[in-house]
C-alpha cells in the first residue's frame, strides 16, 4: 500500500500588540527563512496578527474579503504550493467580531473560516466582551486528509474533538495564544485529544512577552495518535516541521478499535 504522509509545519512567533501589517511582515520573513521546502500545510498560532490582547482586538478587525491578512495568505500559499491553517485574526461582520481561522488551499483559495466557539473571559481576560463565538465546529478535507479546527480556549472541550472524530478527523488542529502560567493543562489536554480521538494532534501558540507582565507559553507541538511527540519548538521564534503518516494511524485504529465503543448517550445515576 502507498504511504498516505502528510509534511506539517507550525509557525511559532511573539507577535507586535495592535500592529497587523508588522506581524504580517515579521510571518513573512520566518516563511521565507525558514519555510521546509517539503511543507504540505503550513499551521499559523491565534492572533498573531494582534498578538493576546483584548482591548485591541477591534481596532484590529478586518472585513474578511478587504483583508490584508487573508491577502497575505493566500499570496503565501500560492507562492509555496501549500495549504495554509491561517492561525486567527478578528474578523468583522458588521457589526459583530470574530476569532476565526481562515483556511486556503494550495492555489490560495480561501476554502474555509472557522470562528472560536468557546471565548476565554476569566483570570483577567475579556474576549467575550470583544468578540461573539462562532456557533459551529468546521472540519475541512486539503489534499484528502480531513482537519478539525480549533482555537485556544477549546482544547478544554473534549467535546468538539469527539464530534470531530465521530465525522472523520485524521487530525486535530489547536490554534493558540496560550498564557506561560498554564503549562501543564496545554500539554496534557492537548496528548489527551490525541490520545482519546486516535488523530495526530498539531497544538501550536505564541512565545514572547504580551503586555502588562504577561507572557506567552511558546510551547508548540506535533503530536502523534498515541500522544507521542514528533516535533517540538519551545521559547524561541521559528517554524518547525514533522512527516505523519496516516496508514499508520488507520492500522493502529483498526487493531484498537476504542472508537467503536462509544456510546451514543450516557445517563447518569443520580444515587
Amino acid at each position: 500500500m502507498e504511504q498516505k504522509t502528510v509534511d506539517i509545519s507550525i509557525l511559532q512567533m511573539s507577535s507586535i500588540i495592535g500592529n497587523v501589517e508588522e506581524n504580517i511582515k515579521k510571518a513573512k520573513d520566518l516563511i521565507e527563512n525558514e519555510l521546509n521546502p517539503e511543507t504540505d500545510i503550513l499551521v499559523l498560532p491565534e492572533v498573531w496578527t494582534c498578538g493576546w490582547s483584548c482591548s485591541n482586538f477591534i481596532k484590529t478587525a478586518q472585513e474578511i474579503n478587504k483583508s490584508s491578512v487573508i491577502e497575505f495568505l493566500s499570496q503565501t500559499a500560492k507562492k509555496y504550493n501549500i495549504n495554509i491553517i491561517g492561525g486567527s485574526f478578528i474578523e468583522q461582520k458588521g457589526d459583530k467580531y470574530f476569532n476565526t481561522c481562515p483556511v486556503f488551499n494550495r492555489e490560495g483559495k480561501l476554502v474555509a473560516t472557522y470562528s472560536k466557539n468557546h471565548l476565554y473571559s476569566y483570570y483577567g481576560c475579556d474576549e467575550g466582551k470583544y468578540v461573539s463565538h462562532g456557533e459551529n465546529p468546521v472540519m475541512v478535507k486539503l489534499d484528502g486528509v480531513n482537519y478539525g479546527l480549533t482555537i485556544c480556549y477549546d482544547i478544554r472541550f473534549p467535546e468538539i474533538y469527539r464530534a470531530y472524530a465521530k465525522q472523520g478527523a485524521d487530525v486535530l488542529v489547536n490554534c493558540a495564544a496560550w498564557g506561560s502560567k498554564k503549562p501543564i493543562p496545554w500539554e496534557m489536554m492537548t496528548k489527551s485529544r490525541a490520545i482519546e480521538n486516535q488523530c495526530y494532534m498539531v497544538a501550536l501558540t505564541q512565545c514572547g512577552y504580551i503586555e502588562n507582565g504577561e507572557y506567552n507559553l511558546g510551547v508548540s507541538r506535533i503530536i502523534d495518535y498515541k500522544g507521542e511527540e514528533l516535533s517540538k519548538i519551545t521559547d524561541i521564534e521559528g517554524i518547525v516541521n514533522a512527516k505523519i503518516n496516516l496508514n499508520e494511524m488507520y492500522d493502529f485504529r483498526k487493531k484498537n478499535p476504542v472508537l467503536q465503543d462509544i456510546k451514543d448517550k450516557y445517563e447518569v445515576k443520580k444515587l
